[in-house]
């Protein structure tokens, strides 16, 4: 399949890449992929999304405090900062300076995890403040927290992009109204999503954002691999059946909709 692919949502730099990484991304352009969003869930990645957008021409990076790395002992939240999120996010400011940092991500909520509760809204509300202040869109994580996650969105009306989402259909059609984008990766291929396809058929053209989250979620026929930009193409197959559009446009769409949200021109 032809089109341009703009992976919203990456993590290249996973440990799954470390065997292949600078052979993997060198052949991207060439299989049709047009940008990449890297994603950092702390300081560490941060200052890693940064160095990978520079290196690369069709990567971007996106910087921020992931909720789970609250309580990953690996993260430079605890590890490097003993907990102490705020100094982190201080340290993480300075990057949104940078030409080719787009936004403030990956950010929001997951209860799915025994995380506290109180200082995961602190933490979210915070980014989002910062991510106004800039006028940076956000990239928003939200695991079994849409109440919380919906009512900070509301409140501060950021402009962003829900990730991996798997909200309603009618969640989706008032986020869209204000202005957000909705983000859809290969587990909306799965065989249980039967709700993300009702919020993917309805959610407006020019609001559709296609990702990976790679290296997981891979989508359908591939579930159960390592997942890169590439795969997007199945993923894009898949919703273009279910809008009734031919992948290629959908393909485009999603291209100039993430061109748009991340101010690329």
């Amino acid at each position: 399949m032809a089109g341009p692919i703009f992976d919203s949502h990456a993590h290249y730099l996973s440990r799954q890449f470390d065997g292949d990484r600078q052979q993997l991304l060198e052949s991207l352009p060439a299989a049709g992929v047009a940008g990449v969003v890297e994603c950092a869930t702390d300081l560490a990645t941060s200052k890693g999304a940064v160095a990978l957008a520079a290196a690369w021409p069709f990567v971007w990076a996106a910087v921020g405090i992931h909720p789970e790395s609250l309580i990953e002992s690996d993260a430079s939240t605890n590890a490097e900062f003993a907990g102490d999120w705020k100094a982190e996010l201080a340290a993480i400011a300075p990057l949104l300076e940078q030409n080719k940092v787009v936004a403030v991500g990956e950010i929001g909520l997951d209860y799915h995890w025994p995380i506290p509760k109180e200082a995961q809204l602190e933490l979210f509300e915070a980014q989002i403040r910062l991510a106004l202040e800039l006028d940076k869109p956000v990239i928003v994580h939200d695991r079994q927290a849409h109440a919380d996650a919906y009512a900070l969105l509301k409140k501060y009306r950021p402009k962003g992009v829900l990730h991996c989402f798997s909200g309603a259909a009618e969640d989706a059609a008032w986020l869209t109204a204000q202005g957000l984008y909705i983000g859809f990766g290969g587990a909306v291929t799965f065989k249980g999503a039967k709700r993300a396809v009702k919020a993917a058929a309805a959610v407006p053209p020019d609001k559709l954002l296609l990702e990976t989250d790679c290296p997981y979620m891979a989508p359908e026929p591939c579930r159960g691999t390592r997942c890169d930009s590439r795969l997007i193409a199945h993923t894009a197959a898949f919703l273009a059946d279910v809008r009734g559009v031919e992948a290629e446009r959908l393909l485009q769409t999603a291209c100039q909709n993430a061109r748009a949200l991340f101010g690329l021109g």
